[in-house]
């Protein structure tokens, strides 16, 4: 007998009637998470066909989505659901993490109570409750046609990837086009256009998407359904992610390439089977840098960065006795094994210390990614793309850029492999000499990636020649300029991580009862554009973009409150209990390097205060008695007393307490150095 069709037993009905609030009861979920699934589960109950996630990496996208699904699963009687990735590794990922769950009503975990399976093959069987694919390996099921395995190990829309375009998709009867109530889509970013967009287009699903790096065609493919938000800068303000340093290797071939001239002997190698021959060249062969490693392999320039990195490293990491665990990102395979081979020599040590984690590598990938989060060794591992996005490696502290990235959401996910929070327990059983939790990572830049504005993802940390003393007093004293706060931010953040119990407790005395986290968020908040947007509109009830009058008088008030937070005594005690927590160590740069330092930023935050000191001095020149008889009656500089310089140093401490002599002079020993083109 045919049943009868109600609200009640219709999925849309069972959304809107069935899926209770979400308020878990337990701490392991953070307030995004909440956020997100709160929010998609309303956009359900709307009857809203598409709904995209944004979360930074490493807050947990993929725990929140298992978490929806279960939901789903339970309350509102879904019967079959796809989550959808675009590389092989993902999958196994996915796979796992899906074993590794237990939800917070029911002990047992998800695999217990709903079937999940991984699809291999062009079969897809009917008794699962999730379904794990490749977005290359459902196509060829829609197609019944067998798929080459290699063909799921590389992201299909990275410009390396060889692959003919697909056919247009037919229907599929094994497949109908309600086969999914929902898809959730992994890095939806890079996998819902061009030639995989029809895959999407087949299925008559609720469809979800999971990214960190949104993009215009994104938010267009979602139909703006956007139902949460949540970026690496509020990750970093609530601890859940870690923020970054950038450092600059430089040489000269990496600059502008080079030419081998006629008639000099030369090895050929072939790029798969590194067979080498032995030739004299007809003509002049001139390489530009962006042709190193493909068309001509410099040994010297990859030796010469990794020489660097082997000598820089104990300054970049002071206090460590290992090299960090860093990830190298090579061009190609073949580009990987020179890296390689350069890394050992140059490190002296032994196959077990730099290993190759790509689908080309002769030992087992999943064993060696393995290993390289949980073991002592390899210390540095070198990947092309199979660990470049999605993969979790909590330990990792340095990212060294060996290759050039195209896409800015591929450049920000790779990024995102250093993002991971790390206790300082778990830390030292890979990395024993730590003495801290994991505070943040270091991008090194060897190729240039960082100046090409591809990520919003910038260092909080920009005024690295100023003292925590000076930012927090520069905010108490009522400075407003971005940096100062954003670095500060960045200060406090690094600052928390280290700090114990009892000096947490202590910081909330001093603080009526706020952590460090509020700070963080505080002053990042000050200058928030779309948070000051929000405001407005609430404050002055416009439905239109604000008026700039009506935005700064929002900053003004934040600022004021920010500012407020800030006393003489929780300052002091912050400044004291950093200093018992860090050192300062400073080592000579190396020769044969044309610059080796932090970035061109850092350099002109220092050309910047020497300017405000000159504007101080122009200001003042006719009010300052001592500044007077040096500019206007130079005879007289003899009669230059020490209290008419105390003058000039109450003036600067109370008007540009920044400027303390120290940092001046520093600045203009700094400003003689030779500069980064």
């Amino acid at each position: 007998m045919w049943e009868r069709l109600t609200e009640e037993n219709t999925l849309r009905g069972r959304l809107k009637n069935n899926l209770p609030l979400f308020s878990p009861s337990v701490n392991h979920f953070r307030d995004c998470q909440i956020r997100a699934i709160t929010n998609l589960e309303s956009s359900f109950r709307e009857n809203r066909p598409r709904a995209l996630i944004q979360m930074a990496t490493g807050s947990g996208k993929t725990f929140t989505a298992i978490t929806a699904i279960y939901r789903l699963l339970k309350f509102a009687k879904a019967k079959k659901i796809l989550f959808l990735v675009d590389t092989k590794n993902l999958g196994e990922q996915a796979e796992q993490e899906f074993s590794n769950y237990t939800p917070t009503d029911d002990n047992r975990r998800f695999t217990e109570l709903y079937g999940v399976t991984r699809l291999k093959s062009k079969y897809i069987p009917k008794d699962s409750s999730v379904y794990i694919s490749t977005i290359q390996r459902l196509y060829s099921i829609l197609k019944f046609e067998d798929l080459d395995d290699s063909l799921e190990e590389t992201n299909p829309n990275e410009p390396n990837f060889n692959i003919k375009p697909p056919s247009e998709v037919a229907y599929n009867p094994e497949v109908p086009i309600e086969f999914f109530d929902f898809i959730i889509i992994d890095e939806c970013h890079r996998s819902i256009y061009n030639l995989w967009k029809q895959v999407f287009d087949y299925f008559d699903a609720f469809l979800i998407g999971l990214t960190a790096t949104p993009d215009k065609r994104t938010f267009g493919f979602f139909n703006e359904s956007v139902v949460s938000e949540y970026s690496h800068v509020e990750a970093i303000a609530d601890g859940v992610n870690v923020g970054f340093d950038t450092y600059i290797i430089e040489t000269k071939i990496s600059k502008t390439g080079d030419t081998i001239t006629a008639k000099e002997y030369v090895d050929k190698r072939n790029r798969l089977t590194r067979k080498t021959r032995w030739e004299q060249l007809d003509e002049d062969v001139a390489y530009h840098p962006k042709e190193l490693d493909r068309k001509v392999v410099n040994p010297s320039q990859i030796r010469n960065i990794i020489k660097t990195f082997k000598n820089k490293w104990p300054e970049i990491f002071p206090h460590r006795e290992e090299v960090p665990k860093t990830l190298i990102f090579a061009k190609t395979d073949s580009h990987a094994d020179d890296i390689i081979n350069i890394v050992r020599e140059e490190f002296g040590e032994d196959n077990n210390f730099c290993k190759k984690i790509t689908y080309q590598s002769t030992e087992d990938p999943k064993s060696l990614l393995s290993q390289f989060r949980n073991d002592y060794n390899p210390r540095i591992a070198v990947t092309v793309d199979m660990i470049a996005t999605g993969t979790d490696v909590k330990p990792l502290e340095c990212l060294i850029f060996m290759r050039d990235v195209r896409s800015k959401s591929y450049f920000e996910q790779m990024l995102g492999r250093g993002t991971r929070t790390y206790d300082k327990d778990d830390l030292q059983k890979v990395s024993p000499s730590t003495q801290t939790k994991k505070t943040h990572f270091v991008v090194i830049d060897a190729v240039g990636v960082s100046n090409s504005n591809k990520t919003e993802m910038k260092p909080l940390e920009r005024k690295k020649h100023i003292s925590t003393k000076e930012l927090l007093n520069a905010v108490l004293m009522g400075n407003k300029e971005e940096d100062v706060y954003s670095s500060l931010a960045g200060r406090l953040s690094r600052f928390e991580k280290n700090m114990t119990d009892s000096e947490k407790e202590e910081f909330k005395k001093l603080s009526s009862g706020r952590e460090v986290k509020g700070y963080v968020k505080a002053l990042l908040d000050s200058h928030d554009p779309d948070l000051i947007e929000d405001k407005a509109r609430e404050k002055f009830n416009v439905e239109k973009e604000p008026t700039e009058e009506q935005k700064k008088e929002i900053q003004t008030a934040l600022l004021r409150e920010t500012q407020s937070l800030f006393s003489g005594a929780l300052n002091t005690f912050i400044i004291k209990t950093q200093q018992q927590h860090e050192q300062i160590i400073d080592k000579t740069n190396l020769d044969r390097l044309d610059y080796a330092g932090w970035s061109k930023e850092q350099r002109n935050s220092y050309l910047a205060l020497i300017q405000d000191f000159e504007d101080f001095i122009e200001k003042n020149k006719d009010e300052i008695t001592a500044l007077s008889l040096f500019y206007n009656e130079p005879h007289r500089r003899k009669e230059i007393t020490y209290n008419m310089i105390d003058e000039i140093y109450q003036k600067l401490k109370t008007e540009k307490p920044n400027l303390s002599p120290l940092r001046v002079y520093s600045a203009y020993a700094m400003a003689e150095e030779k500069p980064l083109q």
